[in-house]
């Protein structure tokens, strides 16, 4: 079972939901990085639980506390953990779920590889296990920012059928957490906190899209031709909870274009190689070019929902199965920080294995 990620810059989580607690352990964080549990605690108060009327209400202070790695307040090169304790654990919510397997959940899928599973709050298929990955993204995050000077930046776009209006290039942070839906256009976001709240009292759920854009990443990232960057970014999204694709650029509807309406020209402006157009994504040939990379995650409807549905139990006999429990009606607020740590971690190991590899 593959727990770890990254190359030079190297995670691994641990923990499952209804456990003693999760987190993290970075191996290949550089020295003397001013570090403390302040720098982390922001993003996971972001991704916690609880948090507004629109995700799940399960009580979690998801107080982070690194366990090793830091010394004086700062990183002495050696592995970080970090630990945070689970406290509002209710396994009896659970109990039917020990004998029937959830539709759309990893239930049936983790028996038929292991043979066994934890059906307490689905164990280690629990959202809680990006936990670790938003600690370490925290981490990976003002290493990219001091060092390299880029910033990344998540936000919805869409929830269902309801699009934001929102030019990448321009988002800023305070404009994403200006509402609790994480939306920049706050027209549209009101217009989507309606519909969450309304699946919430329907006992049902609702998917729908995640972009993130990475400003000031310089050119010459990536590891061609297995190691891409964005081969790289697409698999750090699709190892999140509930994601069902990844787009880049212009993506699907480069399918609409010719060749010649395509590509990205190239012109110097102020000393400098830039592309007039961005249909690339600020990547080609899986390297950065120095534009803006810009991306889009969809993430499908939470798969628990109120409503009795056919399922099949550990005989393997036909039943029914009625979702119980705490759940987010709509992953989307909570993923925006998980997705900003999963491009964090890919870019900061990128950025480490070239300045290894270049004089």
């Amino acid at each position: 079972m593959s727990n770890s990620f990254g190359e030079l810059f190297r995670i691994t989580t641990w923990g499952e939901s209804h456990g003693g607690g999760v987190g993290v352990v970075i191996d290949g964080c550089p020295p003397r990085l001013e570090l403390t549990e302040a720098d982390i605690q922001p993003d996971l108060d972001r991704r916690r639980p609880g948090q507004s009327s629109i995700v799940t209400p399960r009580k979690e202070s998801d107080t982070v506390q690194i366990l090793s790695g830091t010394f004086e307040g700062k990183t002495i090169g050696t592995p970080i953990s970090m630990m945070v304790k689970n406290e509002d654990m209710r396994p009896e919510a659970y109990s039917e779920m020990a004998s029937k397997y959830r539709p759309s959940h990893a239930d049936y899928t983790y028996v038929a590889k292991y043979g066994i599973r934890n059906w307490q709050g689905g164990g280690r298929t629990s959202a809680r296990e990006t936990i670790g990955r938003v600690a370490a993204g925290a981490v990976a995050k003002k290493i990219l920012k001091l060092s390299f000077g880029v910033e990344v930046l998540a936000f919805v776009s869409q929830v269902k059928e309801i699009k934001a209006t929102v030019d990448p290039a321009t988002v800023q942070f305070s404009e994403v957490e200006s509402n609790i839906v994480r939306c920049p256009d706050a027209a549209a976001a009101q217009k989507m906190i309606e519909l969450i709240e309304s699946m919430r009292a329907k006992g049902d759920s609702v998917g729908g899209i995640v972009e993130c854009v990475i400003r000031n990443a310089p050119p010459g990232w990536g590891e061609p031709v297995f190691d891409r960057l964005e081969a790289d970014l697409a698999k750090a999204m699709l190892s999140l909870p509930a994601t069902k694709g990844f787009e880049i650029g212009s993506g699907f509807s480069s399918i609409y274009l010719t060749g010649t309406e395509h590509n990205d020209p190239f012109r110097m402006i102020d000393g400098k190689v830039r592309t007039t157009t961005n249909r690339s994504g600020g990547i080609q040939g899986g390297i950065s070019n120095g534009e803006l990379i810009h991306f889009r995650v969809p993430f499908k409807p939470v798969a628990t929902v109120m409503h009795e549905q056919e399922t099949v139990d550990v005989e393997n006999k036909n039943t029914t199965l009625k979702g119980r429990g705490r759940h987010d009606p709509c992953v989307l607020p909570r993923a925006v920080p998980m997705v900003e740590a999963m491009a964090a971690l890919v870019l900061v190991d990128h950025a480490l294995r070239q300045k290894a590899q270049c004089l």
